[in-house]
């Protein structure tokens, strides 16, 4: 099993559309993974399940992924957030 404990960009990063290119990224993977925001843990492949992660508050999300290719399924997952991290600083929302 591997985990990460990752820090979103901003708290809409569950919402419709960054959801949906999230499950993009952790469908390519055999692995089973799973998120969790706030206690509330999910089917990080569902997309309803990760809708279900937007409302709530914590910029903090543990994932973690278990089979053949979990490595490769968190690197991906890791490399996705510092992404939009890198977007949403380079847009300006990153401002105070």
């Amino acid at each position: 099993m591997k985990e990460a404990v990752l820090r979103l960009a901003h708290t809409q990063a569950f919402h419709l559309r960054p959801a949906s290119k999230f499950v993009g990224v952790t469908k390519r993977f055999q692995s089973q993974i799973w998120v969790e925001r706030e206690g509330l843990e999910v089917d990080g492949k569902s997309l309803l399940g990760l809708l279900l992660l937007g409302p709530l508050e914590s910029l903090e999300i543990h994932v973690r992924a278990e089979g053949l290719d979990e490595e490769e399924a968190v690197e991906a997952i890791q490399h996705y957030f510092d992404q939009d991290q890198q977007q949403f600083e380079e847009n300006g929302f990153g401002e105070g």
